[in-house]
């Protein structure tokens, strides 16, 4: 049989949350027995998101193979609680490069390449292959951007074929369009989805459902207004009002039938879902009634996407302890230029997390927030980036290195102690060439990350990262009191922390633990720093 397809486009504007309807279906369908996966179709001509901003495109989500995609592959692993992979995001760039590789080949001989049928049907084949490989009886492809963006086209066109080809019992589409509402009169005004469903009309989708997204909960007029314009029983138009958490959309959108019409169209029994783990987690987000201030050291504070797969790490712990994580922006940049004082910027918070980046803006106002955090014993977690500087903090201020720094930053300083990996000497091209995926850690007995990981000595976490803690300088820096707590394979430094008799809780990870954090298992390393916030270290190590 072949897969299912459901297709989730979007209008008005971007971001308006069709990544969260996505993941949100795919949590129902999955709930209710089917195999489901979700695919982020970016139109971008990238290859992937790895070279992009974080100011242009929020956060580089790294799956378990190694891919750099977009971060709604973040939200859909979260919400199905299955690891996904790099083809789960296809971009332009790569279905071009893949047309252009096979005509160089010469597997078009004869033929003059185009947009249709050559693009179309490598968008299409890269569609059905993955969930047939994968087993899937459902597969939702969220095509990014909105209807109208020229980029997107190609993949709107691939969609409507894919609707002829495999028909409509086994092709669904969902159209998230953006219903404002009037700052002068409070007023819902539904003309921007009427007007973003005829463009997806004048392109040849008809949409089989629509999710209004708003502010506040639809007024019947307008859900009636716009299933009229729409050409959609009023039973097909669904509403995603703003909510405190994106977790309770899978039960707004259950609640009002979504899963179930999906069922209906594309021939499914119809099966009674379970919810009882996410009911359980939601009710542990609502419960929480201790509260734990984090300051957020980071460069690119301004987009906060750009760290969201943390900011929904804390979460994930913060219910599974019955914290509530309450979150201080604190821009490194400022820091370093001294608009903002280390002392004004982390009085008072319970805990600090020193944010991944890359570059050197910022650097010596992170340095100086490590050194604050150490001195003055509050606990501390520092990711990739964060880990780098806490090796330079430390080798300056205990080992007395004056100069020391990262190559990366300072190619000149006398002290590299983090420096370049070995195997990137030779790189050229910077697109996916990094340290990338899963790779197994180390755990060193007897230390707090051992404890966080419940007595495991091994552990599989994702990375991304060109430079690692200089081997030359670890024995120096263990002399001094700083404690390696996780090796790489290689024997490369993948954990750092300080003994519990001289700080309460300062580790730093190379690895990026926010990405296999699960709203049903917390990453460790999240319910530390957590725990240490809450002063409730102890209990939870013991747990």
């Amino acid at each position: 049989m072949p897969p299912k397809v459901v297709f989730v486009t979007g209008g008005v504007l971007s971001s308006v949350g069709k990544g969260i309807t996505t993941a949100s279906l795919a949590l129902l369908l999955a709930a209710r027995g089917y195999n489901v996966e979700a695919v982020k179709i970016d139109p971008y001509i990238n290859v992937d998101a790895g070279t992009m901003n974080p100011y242009a495109h929020g956060e580089v989500f790294v799956t378990e193979d190694g891919g750099e995609t977009d971060l709604d592959i973040g939200h859909y692993e979260r919400f199905l609680h299955r690891n996904l992979t790099r083809r789960h995001n296809i971009t332009t760039g790569q279905i071009y490069l893949s047309v252009i590789e096979r005509e160089r080949r010469g597997e078009y001989l004869g033929q003059t390449v185009q947009v249709i049928p050559h693009i179309t049907d490598e968008i299409k084949r890269r569609i059905l292959d993955l969930a047939r490989e994968r087993g899937l009886d459902i597969v939702i492809v969220e095509i990014g951007g909105t209807v109208g963006d020229i980029e997107g086209l190609p993949f709107l066109e691939a969609a409507r074929q894919m609707r002829l080809e495999l028909g409509p019992s086994d092709t669904f589409f969902i159209h998230v369009a953006l219903a404002p509402t009037l700052s002068t009169t409070g007023e819902q005004k539904t003309k921007p989805v009427q007007h973003s469903v005829q463009e997806l009309r004048r392109i040849g989708i008809q949409p089989d459902a629509i999710v209004v997204r708003s502010q506040r909960p639809l007024e019947p007029e307008a859900r009636r207004k716009i299933a009229l314009y729409a050409t959609l029983p009023i039973s097909a138009v669904f509403n995603s009002y703003d909510v405190d958490s994106i977790y309770k959309v899978p039960f707004l959108l259950e609640k009002q039938g979504l899963p179930r019409l999906v069922e209906e169209r594309l021939g499914l029994e119809p099966r009674k879902p379970d919810l009882s783990g996410w009911q359980g987690f939601v009710e542990r987000l609502e419960r929480a009634s201790r509260e734990a201030t984090i300051a957020m050291v980071g460069k690119y504070t301004k987009l906060r996407d750009s760290y969201i797969s943390i900011v929904e790490a804390l979460k994930h712990a913060g219910a599974a302890l019955g914290v509530k994580p309450r979150l201080r922006w604190v821009e490194a940049t400022d820091l370093e230029q001294g608009s903002l004082t280390v002392e004004e910027a982390l009085e008072g918070v319970d805990a600090a997390i020193i944010l991944p980046g890359f570059g050197r803006r910022g650097v010596e106002g992170k340095i100086e927030a490590i050194r604050y955090l150490r001195e003055n014993r509050v606990p501390m977690l520092g990711i990739c980036f964060g880990l780098q500087l806490a090796v330079v903090e430390y080798a300056r201020n205990v080992l007395g290195l004056k100069g020391a720094h990262t190559s990366e930053v300072d190619p000149k300083t006398p002290h590299p102690v983090v420096d370049l990996l070995p195997e990137q000497r030779q790189v050229e091209e910077l697109g996916g060439t990094m340290r990338l995926g899963a790779h197994p850690v180390r755990i060193v007995e007897g230390t707090t990350l051992h404890s966080l990981y419940g007595g495991r000595r091994l552990a599989y976490e994702r990375h991304r990262h060109r430079y690692e803690v200089n081997p030359k300088y670890v024995d120096a820096l263990r002399e001094a009191g700083l404690v390696v707590s996780a090796w790489s394979e290689r024997g490369l430094v993948e954990a750092i922390e300080l003994p519990r008799s001289e700080h309460p809780f300062y580790l730093a990870t190379q690895f990026h633990p926010e990405f296999k954090s699960r709203p049903l298992a917390p990453a460790p390393v999240f319910k530390g720093i957590i725990a240490a916030a809450a002063g409730v270290l102890a209990e939870a190590l013991t747990a």
